[in-house]
């Protein structure tokens, strides 16, 4: 939001802390307005008032006793601090996520259980279950191809551009959720939240997409290890022959994916409790899988398993069909052939006629797993890729080649390449194995610190699998033979599971544990999606998805589940793990991209809500991550690349065009404020050239009582000139002031007033001379904010600000409030540091205890001299703006006069120079003594009690009063009859009794000012929340004069009142 600064400097301070009165009358006034444009935004609480559980009747909390009097007439409006302040801190940010579900379930007779508070802390909030999310299936089922396809140097460089993408956007992730509370929706809340409601949905629905594909993925993952592992027998499609498998292995896929899809869906649908509680075990199986490689890869170093492979020549045969690698073998003294003569030649005796590179080549019979000891690193270094229908082929082995154009029969059994390979192929498939970075993010409802806990759990988490990826590359090609490694399948390990060949105890450690955590997986992704899109229906940005924010009385996405289950079967459809995994990650990227770019822009705008907890970012790493997402995109394939940003593209324009306008203070339109002003202040560099003329209209309009245009003719005039190439700005102008023509400050009189019915904000500066300038450094120091009343958080942002500066980069922040009679301060101080900490603030916290005391007697006094010099005005009959300028001239000399502490002597001496028009002569000042001998009221020796008035009201001594005044003046008033000052009214005038509020107000500023000098005397800046004017009118004259009292012996003090709408917040 633009804002407009103006600001109003108190006097300087004059001997004895008093302000200087000339130079009060001669300095010119510097106004601090913020304008408020429209408060209202988009009616969402969370996102525009940092009260998370504030109701009406703490806002409405009474102010008894005298201790904040000067403070009371702003109750309603600006709440005490001491009543708001457990309600700032101890908020319930729970999403609609699993535990309320649970909760609604279990719920019985219709009551509702209360929210626990919430108690995961980074291991088990974060880390686990990002760990649990980012391995998967790839880990298992396409790694080992991966690295025997692209080699070990290939594929280290994959890894590592893949993890520094996720290690690039988890920082990006970790700054963005750091700045506030993340509610549900995870990542599409930061985007939304960042970018805008365009950019948001679009992004968001991608990111719900790539979820669901997930799902199809890992329900792929989890067919593929039971049918080519587990239980084999249970294909329903046969092949006939050798090439019709593959068709066969896709319509199974289909058939029992879609079984399974039904299934998981089922059980999310019945309770996502029952995912919650096996979420453990499923992550249990993944790490003891994991744990089981490294076990295995340690034995294979001195004692490698078993897994022979049979070679033909240097082709690599499938164990399918035979069991002894060799043609012929010995049966007593008899040569037999053996079942693998009999797949190569026409029957199973010797004269058969066989295939020519049978009979041209030998059998040989290799370990597969040599062992890490073996040397074999070097021969995996490379890169060996594949084209469809291709044999898996040794490199080194000795074989005899047939001559070109001879036809490989498919049945024979070889250990063909199912598909053709390619280094950005690979990539594709691989970068799915690294998402699930979000998981800590989308539950930061549950955690007991979030901006503590995510940043820390998911760069752990990414660390964490970024090193078993890469040491799981190079420890893959020095244990594993390479024609193992590029055999997808297993079929020359007798059907293994590859990487369960190097486990130990057993590769059905790893076939089971694999199994369950891509259950698991395909689970979580059917919980997460569907809440995603009902995050997505309920912000109400895309009005054809509303409907999807509905579910059942629990509050679970049932027509989101059922939407999100019909996506996946798409998936499911396409029934290839190698053809899912790269359009789930488009989606990806671009989510990832668009959360790099979403931190990019709001660290370079540098706006005063950006206060990241988490320091360790940079708008170049977040630079740098985009760029690479955007890299991967078209590296992993430049059609899915296009087709995804289309999507995406098409989404931004149907929300632009067709969805709900949303204000959430995103960095697009901070962006287009920033461009903004950076043009119009090129604009000042010079005139503009001839070239670059553009029509720019100023249109003065008339308008009714109702602001309707009178002639809009005018304007259709001025579209005709302008055409639409230039700016016009309309304006109109209206009689009186403002305070006279605004609805809403028909009572208001003052600058505050003004300001206040303008919601706007005022900052008033006092001793504004002995602010340093900019060359100036403190080295030291403090910035003291005393926190009274809440009027939008100004106070505290304003210190945030200044500390940005290098004048006061150095100063420490303090942030005081108040406890009164009845408040907790302890309470009140724990309260404050966790307001604090959500709000990104760093500040030493302390809360003075201000308890009930009796009114003294010299705040009673100089209340009543303040009155009694305000009632002489009057009987003098000047106008209004006349006693409020003698009201701040005479200021020092009533501080003289109370300091003195000499009652019976007060002496009020008045200056009214005025001189005869005409007359330029200096005429000598003649002082006229009105003396008046009566029995005044003494100070009384004890105070008295807030209901009670003084006693002894007519006795004390004589009081003197001294008028003086020019001889002009003196003639005038003679002239006018008998002086308005009788005697009569000088003795009302020494008769009168103090009004009890202005006492109280009195009280407070005295009280105020002796706790802020005690504490702040030494701090480079005071900040205080500035009391509003009286609502009645006839107290105005005294306004100023608490504000004096209130801020006496301070060096700097700024007087903060805030516009009446919140500029600081707890979300992101």
């Amino acid at each position: 939001m633009s804002r407009k600064f103006t600001v109003t400097s108190l006097p300087p301070a004059g001997p004895a802390g008093t302000p200087d009165r000339e130079s009060h009358r001669d300095s010119a006034a510097e106004i601090l307005h913020l304008s408020g444009e429209d408060a209202k935004g988009d009616g969402n609480p969370k996102e525009s008032s940092p009260f998370i559980n504030s109701t009406d009747t703490e806002k409405g909390k009474e102010y008894d006793g005298k201790n904040m009097a000067l403070f009371e007439e702003e109750m309603d409006t600006s709440p005490m601090v001491s009543s708001l302040l457990s309600g700032l801190a101890n908020y319930t940010n729970l999403p609609q996520g699993s535990r309320e579900h649970e909760e609604a379930e279990n719920n019985e007779g219709g009551k509702k259980k209360p929210v626990q508070a919430p108690r995961m802390g980074t291991f088990m909030g974060v880390y686990l279950p990002c760990l649990q999310n980012i391995f998967g299936v790839i880990l298992f089922l396409r790694l080992t191809w991966v690295v025997g396809i692209a080699g070990i140097m290939e594929s280290f460089c994959m890894v590592f551009i893949c993890c520094s993408c996720t290690m690039l956007t988890a920082i990006s992730m970790s700054a963005i959720a750091t700045n506030g509370v993340v509610p549900a929706g995870g990542s599409y809340y930061m985007i939304s939240r960042s970018l805008g409601p365009e950019f948001g949905g679009a992004v968001g629905l991608c990111f719900y997409l790539g979820t669901t594909f997930a799902g199809a993925m890992y329900i792929l993952g989890t067919i593929e290890i039971l049918l080519a592992y587990l239980f084999p027998a249970m294909a329903i499609f046969k092949a006939e022959d050798a090439s019709g498998e593959a068709a066969a292995m896709l319509n199974n896929m289909r058939v029992y994916g879609t079984c399974v899809l039904t299934c998981m869906a089922t059980v999310v649908f019945v309770g996502v409790k029952y995912v919650n509680k096996f979420a453990l075990v499923f992550l249990g199986c993944v790490i003891l899988s994991i744990l089981a490689i490294y076990a295995g890869v340690i034995k294979s170093a001195f004692d490698p398993p078993n897994f022979p492979i049979c070679l033909l020549g240097n082709r690599t045969l499938s164990r399918h069909g035979f069991d002894v690698c060799a043609k012929l073998a010995w049966e007593g003294n008899e040569t037999v052939t053996t079942r693998l003569w009999g797949l190569f030649c026409s029957s199973r005796f010797l004269n058969a006629t066989c295939d020519e590179y049978f009979a041209r080549n030998n059998v040989t019979e290799i370990q597969g797993i040599p062992g890490a000891a073996s040397g074999l690193i070097k021969e995996n270094l490379w890169s060996s890729y594949l084209t469809k229908g291709v044999i898996v082929e040794r490199q080194g082995m000795p074989s005899v080649g047939l001559a070109d154009g001879n036809p490989i029969d498919m049945d024979h059994p070889y250990v063909f390449s199912d598909m053709t390979s390619y280094f950005t192929l690979l990539v594709g498939i691989y970068f799915p194995s690294v998402t699930g970075i979000m998981a800590g993010s989308n539950r930061s409802g549950d955690l007991r610190d979030a901006q503590k806990s995510i940043p820390t759990g998911t760069i752990l988490a990414i660390a964490t699998t970024s090193a078993v990826y890469i040491s799981s590359v190079v420890l893959f090609g020095a244990c594993i033979e390479g024609v193992v490694l590029r055999d997808k399948f297993g079929e020359a390990v007798n059907g293994n599971l590859v990487v369960g060949t190097l486990a130990w105890p057993s590769p059905w450690v790893i076939v089971i544990g694999s199994f369950f955590s891509t259950c698991g997986a395909g689970l979580q992704s059917l919980t997460g999606a569907p809440r995603l899109l009902q995050a997505i229906s309920r912000d109400g940005i895309v009005p054809f998805l509303q409907v999807f924010g509905h579910g059942k009385a629990n509050g679970e996405p049932t027509w989101a589940l059922l939407l999100t289950a019909c996506i996946c079967e798409i998936g499911i459809l396409i029934a290839s793990l190698d053809e899912v995994a790269p359009i789930l990650s488009m989606f990806f990227l671009m989510c990832y991209m668009f959360v790099n770019l979403a931190c990019a822009v709001q660290t370079l705008l540098r706006t005063p809500n950006w206060r990241p907890r988490f320091r360790y970012y940079h708008w170049t790493l977040s630079f740098l991550g985009m760029s690479l997402c955007l890299a991967l995109m078209f590296i992993c394939s430049w059609y899915y690349a296009l087709v995804a940003m289309l999507i995406a593209g098409l989404i931004y324009k149907y929300i632009e065009y067709r969805g709900a306008e949303k204000e959430w203070g995103d960095g697009i339109r901070g962006l287009s404020l920033s461009a903004a002003r950076y043009a119009l202040l090129r604009l000042e560099e010079g005139p503009p050239h001839t070239k670059n003329w553009r029509p720019q209209l100023l249109v003065l309009v008339r308008v009714d009582q109702d602001q309707n245009v009178v002639h809009p003719q005018l304007l259709s005039l001025t579209s005709q000139l302008k055409a639409g190439k230039g700016l016009t700005i309309v304006g109109s102008v209206l009689e009186g002031t403002f305070l006279d023509n605004h609805p809403q400050a028909q009572r208001a009189e003052e600058l505050v007033r003004e300001t206040t019915a303008g919601h706007l904000a005022l900052l008033v500066t006092k001793n504004v001379s002995m602010f340093p300038g900019n060359p100036e450094r403190f080295s030291e120091g403090s910035i003291d904010v005393w926190w009274i009343v809440h009027d939008g958080g100004m106070l505290m942002l304003l210190p945030f600000l200044l500390r940005h500066h290098k004048v006061w980069r150095k100063c420490k922040m303090r942030i005081f409030t108040v406890a009164q009679m009845d408040d907790n301060s302890i309470q009140m101080k724990k309260d404050l540091t966790t307001f604090l900490y959500h709000l990104r603030i760093t500040a030493e916290v302390e809360v003075v205890e201000m308890h009930e005391s009796d009114i003294s007697a010299y705040t009673y006094e100089k209340t009543l001299v303040m009155e009694q010099r305000s009632q002489i005005l009057k009987q003098m009959h000047l106008t209004k703006n006349e006693r409020e300028r003698e009201i701040q001239s005479i200021t020092d000399e009533s501080r003289g006069s109370i300091r003195r502490k000499n009652p019976a002597n007060t002496r009020l001496r008045l200056n009214v120079p005025e001189e005869t028009a005409g007359d330029s002569e200096e005429k000598p000042e003649e002082e006229v003594q009105l003396i008046h001998d009566q029995s005044a009221p003494s100070c009384p020796s004890s105070s008295p009690s807030p209901g009670e008035e003084p006693e002894g009201e007519g006795e004390a001594d004589p009081e003197k009063v001294h008028l003086t005044w020019t001889k002009d003046k003196s003639v005038a008033e003679k002239n006018k009859g008998p002086s308005p000052v009788s005697s009569e009214g000088i003795k009302d005038f020494f008769s009168m009794k103090p009004n009890q509020s202005n006492v109280r107000r009195m009280h407070t500023a005295v009280r105020l000012n002796e706790v802020i000098v005690k504490k702040s005397r030494d701090a480079k800046l005071v900040l205080l929340n500035m009391p509003g004017p009286p609502r009645n009118r006839n107290g105005d004259e005294n306004y100023m004069e608490f504000l004096e009292v209130l801020t006496e012996h301070l060096d700097r003090v700024m007087l903060v009142r805030g516009g009446g709408r919140e500029v600081i917040t707890i979300y992101s």
